[in-house]
């Protein structure tokens, strides 16, 4: 047996199971009955925070987006008015927007008001709330400025002209504007009730209010339980059907796919061999997400980094597909690029924005081993080294720790003096350590805020804090910034900006694209009507069971 494959043999290991008792879900779960509509649902990881200024990752994001409402919110890939009684057209040449707010109330009975949507961005983007979602407001008029402290947040270019309307000012277009509202970022708070609870707001269920279809019940700030209950003063109650959403962390597919069977858990996450052995049986369900898997790589913190070639082989030297297939094994499919395919398409065509990136990336993004050694030999000698010692960090969960297992033998084998360790870590150690710097490789992730490509590249500009890897190009920066400025009214110039960024990060190898989530699960089948967000998140409203 080839060593490339003993390394595929290895990390898929990690993700068998040995099917026993195949029988489907308990019919005995309470869920079904007609009064009491109960949704069991799992997350990989826990729930760091409710406060909609401070949540970075999806767990917290999904929670908030159960519990909240900002101006719009989408259902399926129909974006709907929420806050907003309408979707709003700009005006004054794409630089101001004036939303009308319809009659809504937060859950302790007050009115949701124009205010309360000045606080929370003023609050967002003021350095001192140390929020990681601020750079989502630059464009918005005087936010870069404030960031940097050199005005004070009331500067911001957000105003209530009176109780239930809102204006908006932007320094240039912003052509996703509308679909950037969906963002947690951008959703109201409670001014009187955070300023009471000060550091206290979102931290535990009682210190927050909602304004969405639920309500926080019962989370403690930790544990790996929380639930959330019908809101009665929503907006829309009407069209929420379940009472209760009942949510547990299962980081083990495996004890996920028991729950399942067992009537405890209504939605279980499959990875691995173990999706494939339930493909095609009632309840699985395969759903290609909009987020995508790459790796970084610390070049501040490892000089050999700096070197492109370096780099590169690093990226010639992976077997997307055959990690793919033999690995994950659950429907993903190969990156060449890191904006996932079906986000967008290129202006007045109907060709796949991700599509016309790979016209550009699939030599960079295929397997060849002869090829990497060479560019691995010629960098190792331009930056005078005959070794390369380096740790991979990535989260603790199943298909996270088998691709660390399979890039780890892969790469060691593919290219002499290569030396990879292995740190597994929770999702919230691993941002830290990200967001700090403190790694050599690390796997990361990102799901679209908005649905364009503009979310996946921001990342790496820069002066992006997103940036873990600290990569720099001085024509990927001025490319991004034509598509944000100059040709941010001209869509088809627009694209073709960003076709050229986004090809040449990967070509140079600034992050490395490998794969694109297909998200295998098993679904009670008495759901109806649940969408998924073009951000991957869930939308429970108009969801019932039967």
């Amino acid at each position: 047996m080839k060593t490339q494959q003993k390394w595929l043999v290895v990390a898929a290991a990690a993700l068998t199971f040995v099917l026993t008792a195949c029988g489907t879900q308990s019919s005995k779960d309470s869920s079904s009955s007609s009064k009491q509509q109960v949704w069991h649902r799992m997350e990989a990881d826990v729930l760091q925070t409710l406060d909609p200024s401070k949540a970075s990752e999806g767990v917290s994001g999904q929670a908030i987006i159960d519990t909240m409402n900002g101006l719009y919110k989408y259902y399926g890939h129909d974006l709907q008015p929420a806050m907003a009684t309408k979707i709003v057209k700009p005006t004054n040449n794409g630089l101001t927007y004036t939303f009308t707010l319809r009659d809504a109330k937060w859950s302790d009975g007050t009115p949701v008001t124009a205010q309360d949507f000045v606080f929370a961005w003023q609050r967002t983007v003021d350095p001192a709330t140390k929020s990681t979602q601020a750079n989502m407001y630059s464009g918005i008029k005087n936010a870069d400025d404030i960031r940097a402290g050199k005005k004070p947040a009331t500067d911001l270019g957000i105003k209530a002209i009176n109780d239930k309307t809102l204006e908006v000012t932007l320094e240039h277009p912003i052509p996703y504007f509308n679909s950037l509202l969906n963002n947690v970022a951008f959703f109201p708070q409670p001014a009187k009730k955070v300023k009471a609870w000060g550091a206290k707001y979102g931290t535990k269920s009682q210190y927050t209010l909602s304004n969405g279809a639920f309500k926080s019940k019962g989370w403690t700030g930790t544990g790996d339980k929380w639930t959330e209950v019908k809101n009665t003063n929503y907006w829309n109650k009407k069209n929420v059907h379940l009472t209760q959403i009942d949510v547990q962390v299962v980081k083990d597919t495996n004890t996920a796919l028991d729950l399942y069977r067992t009537g405890k858990l209504d939605d279980a996450n499959l990875t691995g061999q173990l999706a494939a052995q339930q493909k095609g049986k009632t309840g699985y369900v395969a759903t290609k997400r909009a987020r995508t898997y790459f790796l970084e790589l610390n070049e501040n913190k490892v000089p050999a980094f700096k070197n492109t070639k370096i780099r590169q082989a690093i990226s010639m030297a992976i077997n997307r597909d055959s990690f793919v297939k033999n690995v994950l094994a659950d429907g993903s499919i190969v990156a060449r690029g890191i904006t996932p395919a079906d986000l967008s398409q290129l202006p007045d065509s109907s060709t796949d924005y991700a599509t016309a990136v790979a016209k550009n990336t699939k030599t960079i993004t295929t397997y060849n081993k002869k090829k990497a050694q060479t560019l691995w030999a010629e960098g190792l000698k331009e930056v005078g080294t005959k070794t390369v010692d380096v740790e991979l960090l990535g989260d603790d969960v199943d298909a996270v720790k088998a691709t660390q297992e399979y890039l780890q033998g892969a790469l060691q084998e593919n290219l002499p003096g290569l030396k990879i360790s292995i740190a597994s870590v929770p999702a919230k150690n691993r941002q830290q350590r990200a967001a700090t710097h403190d790694f050599d490789m690390v796997l990361s992730t990102w799901g679209a805020d908005y649905p364009d490509p503009n979310t996946y590249l921001d990342l790496f500009t820069s002066n992006s804090e997103y940036n873990h890897g600290q990569w720099q190009n001085a024509d990927y920066d001025k490319l991004m910034a034509k598509s944000n400025g100059a040709d941010a009214n001209n869509p088809t110039a627009r694209f073709k900006d960003m076709t050229e960024a986004e090809q040449l990060l990967v070509n140079q190898a600034g992050a490395i694209p490998l794969y694109q989530l297909v998200a295998a699960r098993m679904v009670n089948p008495k759901i109806h009507d649940l969408k998924t967000s073009p951000g991957n998140s869930f939308n429970f409203v108009y969801a019932y069971l039967k």
